[in-house]
Formats: C-alpha cells, structure tokens, sequence
C-alpha cells in the first residue's frame, strides 16, 4: 500500500496535499488524522495538522472455473474393456405397517363423581354487586375573611410651582439651588431650576434645551446630580430630606415603563415556573419594581448583589 503523511494549516488543507502527492481522488484513499493541529495564541506557537493519506488496495479480479458437463464427455476408447453388466438386484419387501389401534373413549364423569368444589361453584348463584353507600355531604367551610392590607399611608409629594422668585426659598432650598446652578453652568447646560418643599422632602424640576446631557445613559447623571445635591442639603442637619431630581418629567416616564416590565417579567417567571433575574439598577428604580409586584398573589420579589450591580429576582411564592 502506498501512503503519505502530509500537514496543512488545515485538515482540509492537509487532506487536499496528500491527495494530490498520490494523484487519487477521495474515494480511492483512506485517511488518517494524526494531528487536528492548533491556531496559537494571536498567531504564535501554532501547530499545523498532519494526515496519512493511504491507496486502498484493488480487489482481485475472480477467474471464472470453467464448467464441465458430463453430457459433453467424450465416448470411450475402443482399447478399454466394456464395463459388466451387473443382474438386477431384487427388490426388498416392505413390511406392511401395522394398522392404528382404534381411540379408546373415556366414559364422561358421572355427575356424583364431579369434585365438590365445582360443584359448589355451579350451584352457587353470582353475588350480586354491592352498591356503594351514599356518603353524607360534609358541611361547608366556614371562609375566612381575607386579611386586608393597610393601606399605604406615603407622605404627599411636595408641589413645585410653574414659577418661583429665589429669594422667596428657605435656607436648605437655597443651598440646594445654587448648588445646582453651579453645576449646571459648568456642564454648558442653560437651565431653569424650580424647588418645591414638603414635610421631610424636597422636589426639584429643571427646565432647559440641553436635558440630554443632564439625564445621561437610562437616568445615571441624574442619579448623581440627585445623589450629590441630597448630601448638599442634608449637610450638617439631623433630621434627614428626601430630595428628589426631576427633568422633562423623566421619573414619571421612567416609573412608568419599570411597572410594565415588572408586570411583564412576572408573567414570564409564572409561565417557566423559573425565577427572572433582571438587570442591575440603581435604589430608587429597585423600590419602583418591588412596589410594583408587593401585591401580586403568584411571584414575589427580593434583591440581590452589592451595588452598583444589585438587581431585582423575581420567583415563584
């Protein structure tokens, strides 16, 4: 057998080389994979793939026998003595065989030698079914009176006016405006900054041409300029503000959208009886999804990771 050992970037690469050092076609050898080879790390230290390409052996041509006929045998010679003739051997007598006895019938059992236990089966007549006995309706639960929820008692938001004058803010709104002003003129954004106050919270609107900028990627600038104008504000105070940083009414839309993803995950999560983890968010829209699903009767909701990757799960109650 003739056989090559051939390599390639390849195996295919390598498999066409051999066949073509042995000028066979692909059904004419067999083949071999020594080597599946390896690309390397960016090109470096790389194997190629090596094969052993071999000729398959031919089949041996069959070589028909000729074929004698004893019709076609030639007469015998002349010089050869003539074979005897053998007298015709008398037939042997067959013995006849003996014809089959005749079937001896057994006599039917008499009815007093019938085993007694058929015979308690035959007399005795089928049972008739049992009828099953009515069982007495169990009375009725008593039901429970559903255990209603208290309703949320939430702090109403305070009002920001359409217009406001500057010097009619209080000391804690003022910080909290030229703050943002500040921050504002050296982002380039030309903005209008109204404050509106309420028992523990603070509402901040901003108005202007260049909001983009200040909402930043899925609301995370206003997340830190939020962030960042609450530690302003809450500055050397004991009792704590709650400041909330709005532009566009982007919060509402926002809120908005994470209710119907929260509804919408929680369909997915009752259908594939599998919890749904969703995407890392900040704290404010994490309390939107938990607030969302609190009173749905089928999931329920936790939190989990450290932050800034903390994410809503949802599963199965």
């Amino acid at each position: 057998m003739k056989s090559v050992e051939t390599t390639g970037k390849t195996v295919e690469d390598a498999i066409k080389a051999g066949l073509k050092a042995l000028d066979a076609d692909s059904t004419e050898v067999n083949i071999d994979v020594l080597d599946m080879g390896s690309p390397g790390l960016f090109g470096m230290f790389g194997r190629l793939a090596k094969v052993r390409v071999t000729l398959k052996e031919e089949p041996e041509e069959e070589i028909e026998m000729p074929v004698i006929s004893l019709s076609s045998a030639k007469p015998a010679r002349a010089d050869k003595p003539a074979p005897r003739k053998e007298a015709p051997r008398p037939e042997p007598v067959k013995a006849e065989k003996p014809a089959p006895a005749a079937r001896v019938e057994k006599p039917e059992p008499k009815p007093q030698e019938i085993a007694p236990r058929e015979r308690e089966t035959e007399e005795k007549p089928a049972r008739a079914e049992r009828a099953p006995k009515p069982r007495a309706p169990r009375p009725p639960k008593a039901e429970k009176p559903a255990q209603e929820r208290p309703p949320r008692q939430d702090k109403p938001a305070p009002v920001v006016p359409e217009e406001q004058d500057v010097s009619e803010l209080s000391e804690t709104a003022r910080r909290a405006y030229d703050f943002l002003k500040n921050v504002t003129t050296l982002m380039g954004a030309n903005v209008t900054i109204r404050i509106g106050e309420n028992e523990g919270q603070m509402a901040i609107k901003m108005n202007g041409d260049t909001l983009g900028v200040l909402i930043g990627r899925r609301g995370e600038t206003l997340d830190a300029l939020q962030y960042l104008t609450s530690l302003q504000v809450n500055k050397g105070r004991d009792d704590y503000i709650r400041v909330s940083l709005d532009t566009e009414n982007y919060r509402a839309k926002r809120e908005e959208s994470l209710i119907k993803l929260a509804n919408r995950m929680a369909t997915r999560a009752r259908k594939t009886g599998r919890r749904v983890a969703l995407e890392p968010m900040n704290p404010y829209e994490r309390r939107v999804l938990h607030s969302a699903l609190q009173d749905n009767p089928y999931v329920t909701t936790h939190s989990e990771g450290e932050e800034p990757y903390r994410r809503v799960v949802i599963t199965l109650k």
